[in-house]
């Protein structure tokens, strides 16, 4: 475990020494994510303006689901983005071989080979928003406690559905577009569900799980609705999501052919 701990930093220290090679991109990385959810804030801030509740949801309270959001996001861009690469061009490519033949797991290199850091503009964004939006609820130790375990189990949804959705790459060469498109149901997770209909609340439930990255742990959190379901959810949901997506992982590594073969 420590062997992977360091390498793991290392990775991320020459990640971040080529990024500062190109200082101009970054700032415009960054500033580009700051600025898209700075704009759908504008949007619900006008919105607001018309109407003081979304389905019983004040602003304030959209605010923290939000910022949760952007949360767990930010830290599955910042770290595990890679994944990309995998259901884009790395198998296709004949570029994943090379994971093969190093003395490390295959899928912890492709995780950590990356470092996204324009990822701190949705964390910026998220921890404005928490810090703005917190004095809302009652906080007590345990309550601050279960916020912090809920980070990285929110986090651990996000990188199962994509090492799940890159993993079908193994069988046609490419998945970009199935991860961009269970990707995309993230938008959903930063407003309350009950502003859409049945089929879509349960779709984002259990089907593409991103509900329980923001708006069921935050229900808990403004609300003290049903810790048991919102916040036991979701640590059940992001560790079986994860183990079907290590076991979608193997099974796609043992069919795996190189497009140079």
């Amino acid at each position: 475990m420590k062997k992977y701990q360091r390498m793991h930093l290392i990775f991320i220290r020459q990640y971040i020494k080529q990024i500062m090679e190109y200082k101009v991109d970054f700032v415009v990385g960054v500033l580009g994510v700051f600025l898209t959810q700075g704009l759908n804030l504008l949007f619900l801030n006008v919105l607001f303006q018309h109407i003081p509740s979304l389905e019983g949801w004040t602003f304030q309270e959209i605010a923290f689901i939000y910022g949760f959001s952007l949360i767990p996001k930010g830290l599955d861009h910042l770290f595990f983005d890679n994944l990309w690469a995998l259901g884009q061009r790395l198998v296709r490519k004949g570029e994943f071989d090379k994971y093969l033949t190093r003395p490390i797991n295959p899928l912890f290199h492709i995780l950590v080979e990356t470092f996204q850091i324009d990822a701190l503009g949705e964390l910026l964004v998220g921890g404005l928003l928490l810090g703005t939006t917190v004095s809302s609820i009652a906080w007590t130790l345990p309550k601050f406690l279960i916020f912090l375990v809920c980070i990285p189990f929110a986090t651990l949804i996000y990188t199962s559905l994509k090492i799940a959705t890159a993993s079908i790459a193994f069988w046609t060469k490419q998945s970009g577009a199935m991860i961009y498109i269970f990707y995309m149901f993230n938008d959903f997770a930063k407003y309350p569900i009950s502003i859409y209909n049945s089929l879509l609340r349960w779709l984002i439930s259990f089907i593409v799980p991103f509900a329980y990255t923001a708006y069921y742990p935050a229900s808990y959190f403004l609300q003290d609705k049903d810790g048991f379901f919102n916040i036991g959810g979701l640590i059940l949901i992001s560790l079986v999501f994860f183990v079907i997506s290590l076991k979608l992982w193997d099974r796609g590594l043992d069919a795996y052919e190189s497009a140079g073969s």
